[in-house]
């Protein structure tokens, strides 16, 4: 059984906002979203930042990367201004902040792993160790507690380790023939995957393991009918103007 929203807003805002930022999520609630995507690596000092890109570039100015720079020099980076003039200013999130956000706004969290080339086991670690933290009053409800996902089988096995009763999903672009075999070892409840990629007898498959079934990153509301038939439980959208959060 998935006991959590059915559809979430890509990296908070999808299409209309800049990506892992606060106004992503005033975006996603302006829409109705209560579910939100997001990504998160480590800073030089060992922080949770919430950024796709380990490298400076694309939604930040400059040269540079996550994990050779500070938390509070990204912090003051202006993560707004590539998506358009609004925007300018608005800053790289810290992980503690924009997850108080959520909690404050009543937003529910698929927080993606997402560690910069090397630190797969710091990040995945220090990720569950700090979620667990916050989410310490709300330990043994499901529906409450975020959803941990991850490429990286390392950072959510250290996930696993550091914080085993939070749950985790096993983030797989396509499905290999032994997903199954990982994701126990992970102690996945959720297979999460590409779309694009999905066949009916895939997803058939998954269900059947008992396994949670999730995709990205869906912006079509045909095919999200299409596989919401197959049997998948939920996908996060960047259209979040066009598939609303009662698509379902």
């Amino acid at each position: 059984m998935w006991p959590y929203p059915r559809i979430l807003a890509h990296r908070g805002g999808g299409t209309l906002a800049p990506e892992n930022t606060i106004a992503g999520l005033r975006a996603g609630l302006a829409h109705g979203f209560h579910a939100v995507e997001f990504d998160v690596m480590l800073s030089q000092d060992g922080i949770g930042v919430v950024m796709h890109d380990p490298d400076f570039g694309r939604t930040v100015p400059g040269r540079g990367s996550v994990p050779t720079t500070s938390a509070a020099e990204l912090r003051a980076m202006d993560a707004g201004s590539w998506f358009g003039p609004a925007f300018a200013g608005e800053p790289v999130p810290l992980f503690s902040d924009f997850v108080a956000f959520c909690r404050a706004e009543k937003i529910w969290m698929n927080i993606e792993i997402k560690p910069a080339p090397g630190f797969d086991t710091e990040t995945g670690a220090w990720v569950a160790r700090r979620t667990r933290e916050l989410f310490a009053a709300d330990m043994g409800d499901a529906a409450k507690l975020p959803l941990l996902s991850s490429f990286s089988f390392e950072a959510l096995a250290a996930a696993r380790d550091a914080a085993p009763d939070l749950p985790r999903a096993y983030l797989l672009d396509k499905i290999p023939p032994d997903w199954e075999g990982q994701a126990r070892s992970l102690g996945a409840v959720a297979i999460h995957t590409n779309q694009k990629h999905l066949t009916p007898g895939t997803a058939q498959a998954i269900k059947a393991a008992g396994f949670g079934l999730f995709c990205y990153t869906v912006n079509d509301p045909e095919r999200a009918r299409t596989l919401f038939s197959w049997g998948v439980d939920a996908f996060c959208t960047d259209r979040i103007d066009l598939i609303g959060p009662a698509f379902a």
